[in-house]
């Protein structure tokens, strides 16, 4: 446990003293900390030098790799050295694969090479590769309604566009592509699919990420083709030549193996079993180096708690920072902690989740009953000198938020700018030169405010309505 900071005064701590005496849900004395908090935040770059060194000293960190284990190794140490008054891993199991070559090029009409990714745990080719002429599909929807006659021993294009938008509102429709594309080629018969990159940049990097896998009798190869040579292949097919291509990839499937969600708690003063969540996700693709997916959500989760952790006193109930394995490849590490923590799910006040880099947050979102508005509009006053305005009731708390929410937990949301995010995301450009120091100290201000009010609030925000 870290001492009080020194330039705390005696007057802040009587603020929090009277603040733990009266009984309503956040009181003048608990904004008056909040805002402390707030300009605290602003003014400190740790966050930064926090996501630097996971960038740095552990660097890629796909679930059940040596990088998992040096993330989270590196994750307890640190939170042990921000003060944090416990620091524990729970294992959870995950599938293993390592990723190997990926080539492709265009035999015929217009031979040239291409830029590719494999698809997590994508399939391999036949020894010495494939060629096979290529057939276009305008998304999945359309490789799903196709007769297998068109698809049958051809490799599946799907050239399906991703929006540019600051809500990344895109993603989904594109990222259909990506998790159900392979399913689809495969049972009609196909001898690869290609996707066009799930991204909004016009760079020449492929974008990774993972696909329904599980249950797919005879799986096919499975590659990302960056954008420009998308454009390069949908160009080529206009001129009413059949297009075909050489694929060499080799992957390779390895035995399930463990990996581990770290986390680490400022224990509550008066209600430690009351929990407030806090997350953000420790694994990361492979080709670049996390720094915004989740790098920066790590930072910021952790940044929030140290900055809690340095009050006179500990807020009222428990402050729990989750750093989730293998959300990457399904949201393994929330599925297996709710399922864990099954009977316990009812003491958890609220849960938010940093995963969408590290734009500046504009938008406050909440999932509460409308009987505790009140409290979100009361965080208001703090949050929008920081440029955020209110959003709506319709928060997820994040993709690993979003399993708790599931199951009834009350959830809020601070929503980054994700105009530029998809312009790196699941790319070797994922990196931390991409991290803007200023954006991260108005993140880690906005979530010390919610995290704080959250942890201090009088009563509790209910439940929400289950999906079970």
């Amino acid at each position: 446990m870290l001492k009080p900071l020194m330039n705390f005064s005696g007057a802040l701590a009587a603020v929090l003293l009277a603040a733990s005496t009266q009984a309503v849900p956040l009181k003048p004395e608990d904004i008056s900390v909040a805002e402390v908090l707030r300009d605290r935040a602003l003014e400190s770059s740790d966050a930064y030098s926090h996501v630097e060194s996971l960038t740095v000293e552990v660097g890629p960190r796909r679930a059940g790799t040596k990088g998992d284990e040096r993330a989270v190794t590196w994750a307890q140490q640190k939170m042990k050295d921000l003060g944090f008054d416990r620091v524990y891993t729970e294992q959870i199991d995950v599938k293993r694969w390592a990723r190997g070559h990926a080539h492709a090029e265009v035999t015929a009409p217009f031979p040239q090479p291409l830029v590719v990714t494999s698809l997590g745990y994508g399939a391999s080719t036949p020894e010495g590769g494939l060629i096979a002429e290529i057939v276009e599909f305008a998304d999945v929807e359309a490789l799903m309604k196709a007769p297998a006659r068109k698809v049958k021993g051809k490799i599946a294009f799907i050239n399906k566009r991703m929006e540019r938008a600051r809500t990344g509102e895109g993603y989904g429709p594109a990222a259909a592509g990506r998790s159900k594309g392979m399913r689809a080629a495969a049972e009609k018969g196909a001898a690869a699919l290609l996707l066009r990159s799930v991204g909004t940049d016009s760079d020449r990097f492929a974008h990774t990420g993972m696909m329904s896998v599980d249950g797919v009798a005879n799986p096919v190869p499975a590659l990302a083709l960056s954008a420009p040579d998308a454009n390069l292949l949908e160009a080529m097919l206009k001129r009413g030549k059949p297009v075909q291509l050489k694929l060499n990839v080799h992957n390779e499937a390895l035995a399930d193996g463990p990996s581990f969600n770290v986390i680490g708690e400022v224990v509550g003063r008066e209600k430690p079993e009351e929990v407030v969540i806090i997350g953000a996700h420790l694994d990361s693709w492979d080709e670049g180096t996390g720094a915004l997916d989740d790098g920066a959500g790590v930072a910021i989760v952790m940044e929030t708690a140290r900055l809690i952790a340095e009050l006179p006193q500990r807020p009222r109930r428990t402050l729990r920072v989750v750093l989730f394995g293998a959300e990457e490849i399904g949201l393994v590490g929330a599925k297996q902690y709710v399922e864990a923590h099954a009977n316990d799910l009812e003491k958890i006040v609220m849960v938010s989740e940093s995963d969408f880099g590290a734009g500046k947050i504009w938008r406050f979102d909440t999932r509460i009953p409308e009987s505790k508005f009140a409290i979100a509009d009361q965080m208001m006053q703090l949050l929008a000198p920081l440029g955020i305005k209110r959003g709506d009731n319709k928060a997820s708390g994040g993709p690993d938020g979003s399993v708790f929410v599931a199951q009834g937990v009350p959830a809020m949301t601070l929503y980054q700018d994700g105009t530029d995010y998809f312009d790196y995301h699941h790319t070797p450009n994922d990196t931390l030169d991409k991290v803007d120091p200023e954006n991260l100290k108005q993140n880690v201000a906005a979530w010390v405010v919610m995290s704080f009010l959250a942890a201090e609030m009088e009563g509790d925000l209910g439940r929400v309505p289950s999906e079970h």
